[in-house]
């Protein structure tokens, strides 16, 4: 998996040292143990890992300024993609996972722990989340890697980014979903601020990187209940 991941990421803007290299392969480990217990992801083969999970990851900082001391929080955080890998990349950043899954929060305080890596794990579902007065418009950087629509996907996470900060989606081939989605986005207080489209390194395939940033705040109604998110996208 090392042998790869230094592959993948020599064009990279970070730079990983040994130690930070070594903790991505004890996480690889650690995967693969609890993904035989659990269901975390259904890629497991170094290879996979290393280009699908940890260089998709990584590839934030090609195209996003990320501010030191960033408040960053991974919603739908599932096995800790994109969120545990940037904070091992860049340890001055605060960040925050959630998800709405307890098994998987019980992975990554393992993970945190065994890597000493200083994280908040939120037990929550994302649009409850949002209406926390404690986490609503809290942070400077916004991450997911969930697979909703963009639209969809914006509901959830847009009210949590504080005015002029970021909501970044990793996605794949996205340019029909980022059409339908101009509007929901709007409506949140957000605005699409770049997208940047490029491969995965080893034949990793197309990934696309929605940046949006918040202008205005998130009307007080937003997120709504999950049920009228799915059934009444915006």
């Amino acid at each position: 998996m090392r042998t790869y991941l230094t592959e993948a990421i020599k064009d990279y803007k970070i730079k990983l040292s040994e130690e930070q290299l070594s903790q991505l392969e004890r996480y690889f480990e650690l995967l693969c143990e609890w993904n035989e217990k659990i269901n975390l992801t259904a890629i497991t083969d170094p290879k996979g890992v290393a280009v699908k999970h940890f260089a998709d990851s990584l590839s934030i900082f090609n195209y996003i300024n990320v501010p030191q001391n960033a408040r960053v929080i991974d919603v739908g955080t599932g096995a800790g993609f994109p969120g545990v890998v940037l904070k091992i990349a860049r340890p001055d950043i605060q960040l925050t996972l959630l998800d709405s899954l307890q098994k998987r929060l019980n992975f990554l305080s393992v993970v945190c722990n065994e890597l000493n890596l200083d994280a908040e794990l939120i037990h929550s579902r994302a649009e409850e989340g949002g209406q926390d007065l404690d986490l609503r418009e809290g942070f400077d950087l916004v991450v997911s890697r969930a697979v909703a629509q963009l639209n969809i996907l914006s509901e959830y996470c847009v009210p949590y980014v504080r005015l002029s900060g970021r909501f970044v989606a990793f996605k794949g081939t996205a340019e029909g979903e980022i059409k339908s989605a101009k509007k929901a986005i709007g409506i949140l207080g957000g605005r699409i601020k770049n997208i940047h489209t490029f491969d995965l390194p080893l034949e990793g395939g197309g990934r696309t990187l929605v940046e949006i940033e918040k202008v205005s705040p998130t009307p007080e109604k937003y997120p709504r209940q999950n049920g009228k998110i799915k059934s009444k996208p915006l």
